[in-house]
């Protein structure tokens, strides 16, 4: 008998979810690539380097409460799969409200927050001064950052990717759009990007919010039973267990990026703002491959809400595959264009010629690095987060480790090989940890679900 992961029923499950996604993650890197290419038309590198810094500082921040997105799918999709509809919509209400308490948090404590973070960076002067114009106008849509991620995190985790799509690009596209008017309309500058991206987070957020509310309104469950679930003590205790591992793996992720780029501006703004052109490139591949991981998550995490093997393996198998094929047309694609991307995102030549110089790694990058993608969505679903905290931070003490023994030998090219190494390590670690899982899945049996969009 034929397979059930090699069917086409399968394929098509499995780009119905992926498809949204990866359209959805593209125009993340396109934003950030038009800021990049944007700051590349005013007269000095500068502009690109104080972006690039700022941009670091909001990844720090933001990506460490990245649980609020991961962790919701995990445990969204481990009720979906156990048709536990009151589940479903308590766990909507509770990383909201972690969300917005936190957010509220990061704009009240905005100052001391900016003086460690750029103190850390070590920019140049000037760099440094137009990165905080950036994060002044920025941080004020902290609350709205936190709650999109959570509505991002809820929609996947019910299979419900093409609202999760339309979320996603009305951020980006305002975003963009806004960046152009302000920027090279305006005049603006470093805070007219700043504004475009605090403008469409709560215009997304507005939006998100909307669209949850007509699907929670479809979910045919008690308010009351769903309202007292939510402070569950047992489940409250489960959710910060998760979200408190998540949390810790995702500070090692930042860190390492954070290292990277704080190496970089060491080096001078021209190096500097190369890196940050072709981080664009690593961006762009990751928001792809991560259109197969956040599928993975969504199906593992349903696998093991219902107990089922043999859907466990499914999802692995046919989403890996198209994960690999998605790897090597990057490959390709980087190979045969790299060079016309530079040219798109920065106008300065002595930028192009540097980024040029270490396109090389970028090539190389996706087959490198879509394991690290895979296995992380993988594990997301199986909410293994325990597993994924200690593969990310010995993945972490490697990528110091290389920096440390590469970067004195051969500079920008030691900075880079050090990155890849990094990605290697975090697909070599969870690897170590993936054969545990299966053995999570015993059968069981499931009530009628009651949730409409099954």
């Amino acid at each position: 008998m034929q397979s059930p992961a090699l069917s086409k029923e399968w394929h098509r499950r499995v780009w119905r979810l992926a498809g949204p996604i990866i359209l959805s993650n593209i125009t993340v890197p396109l934003m950030g690539a038009v800021d990049t290419a944007v700051m590349g038309q005013l007269p000095d590198a500068k502009y690109i380097g104080g972006v690039a810094l700022a941009a670091t500082v909001f990844a720090f921040l933001y990506w460490s409460f990245g649980f609020l997105r991961l962790g919701t799918t995990g445990i969204v999709a481990q009720a979906f799969g156990a048709r536990d509809d009151v589940e479903v919509f308590a766990s909507l209400i509770r990383p909201l409200l972690i969300a917005v308490s936190a957010g509220v948090m990061l704009v009240a404590l905005q100052a001391p927050l900016a003086r460690v973070s750029f103190w850390l960076l070590d920019g140049s002067p000037a760099s440094t001064a137009l990165a905080k114009q950036y994060y002044a106008v920025r941080i004020w849509g902290a609350p709205a950052a936190l709650a999109n991620y959570v509505l991002w995190g809820w929609l996947l985790g019910v299979q419900r990717a093409r609202e999760a799509f339309v979320l996603q690009l009305a951020l980006n596209s305002v975003n963009m759009a806004l960046a152009i008017l302000f920027v090279i309309g305006f005049g603006w500058g470093v805070s007219g990007v700043a504004s475009a991206t605090l403008i469409s987070e709560w215009l997304s957020v507005a939006a998100g919010l909307s669209v949850t509310l007509v699907v929670v309104r479809r979910i045919e469950t008690g308010t009351l039973l769903g309202w007292r679930r939510i402070l569950d003590r047992d489940r409250l205790a489960a959710l910060f267990h998760v979200n408190g591992n998540i949390f810790l793996r995702t500070l090692c992720l930042i860190l390492a990026f954070s290292y990277f780029t704080a190496r970089s501006a060491r080096m001078g703004d021209l190096v500097l703002a190369a890196n940050a052109v072709l981080m664009q490139f690593q961006q762009l591949m990751g928001y792809g491959l991560d259109g197969f991981a956040f599928t993975a998550s969504a199906l593992v995490g349903e696998a093991f809400g219902a107990r089922d093997p043999v859907k466990f393996r499914n999802a692995i198998a046919v989403t890996t595959f198209w994960s690999g094929l998605v790897a090597v047309l990057c490959v390709m694609g980087y190979a045969a264009f790299g060079g016309a991307m530079i040219d798109l995102l920065t106008g300065q030549e002595p930028v192009r010629e540097v980024a040029e110089h270490y396109l090389p790694w970028m090539v190389a990058s996706p087959l490198v690095s879509f394991w690290a993608f895979q296995l992380d969505g993988i594990f997301i679903g199986a909410t293994a987060g325990k597993e994924m905290r200690n593969a990310m931070a010995v993945s972490l003490v490697v990528c110091v480790g290389a920096v440390w023994m590469f970067v004195p030998l051969w500079n920008n090219h030691g900075l880079w090989l050090s990155l890849m190494i990094f990605m290697a390590a975090r697909g070599a670690t969870l690897g170590f940890y993936f054969p545990r899982l299966a053995r999570r899945l015993p059968l069981a049996e499931l009530p009628a679900s009651r949730f409409v969009f099954r």
